[in-house]
């Protein structure tokens, strides 16, 4: 939910800095549109028109140039966090799938143990494999525990580091 009020914010940011191109586009139309000074002959007064023309196209190419560079920076950045989300998420879901294989074998052998149990015919083979069965278990939810804080750290980093 944060990342959409993220973008939500940068949108708006982007929005209003165009608003203040257009307002400024405007404002130069408007110092275009006013009479040219007196000038002696036609052909020095659309060369001062040319002149405020290629002015104003040189500024709004220097504000495109910004405005792509800035998006350019934006994008790479983006997908840079993504190609390290969805690192995160496969090493997470390798983790899951391998803590719900060990947690049914644990279930498997506790319930062997259980009948074992009942049966009064406990043997040390069945007590030793319930052990690295809880073992294997115990070590998958910690993988994923650590890749689970990672993903967490990595995304909370940006954030300490703008504060």
């Amino acid at each position: 939910m944060s990342d959409i009020d993220k973008l939500e914010s940068r949108i708006t940011a982007a929005l209003d800095r165009i608003r203040r191109g257009v307002a400024e586009m405007n404002a130069t139309a408007a110092r275009a549109a006013e009479p040219v000074p007196e000038v002696e002959d036609e052909t020095a007064a659309l060369r001062y028109q040319l002149e405020e023309e290629q002015t104003v196209n040189a500024q709004l190419e220097e504000r495109v140039r910004v405005l792509k560079e800035r998006q350019d920076s934006n994008v790479a950045a983006l997908q840079k966090r993504v190609e390290t989300q969805s690192a995160q998420i496969a090493a997470l879901d390798g983790d899951i799938q391998r803590l719900r294989a060990s947690n049914a074998d644990l279930t498997d052998v506790t319930a062997q143990l259980r009948s074992a149990a009942a049966k009064d015919s406990v043997t040390p083979e069945l007590i030793n494999r319930a052990a690295l069965a809880e073992v294997e278990a115990l070590t998958a939810q910690r993988a994923a525990d650590v890749d689970e804080m990672d993903a967490i750290i990595s995304e909370l980093k940006p954030l300490i580091e703008e504060a």
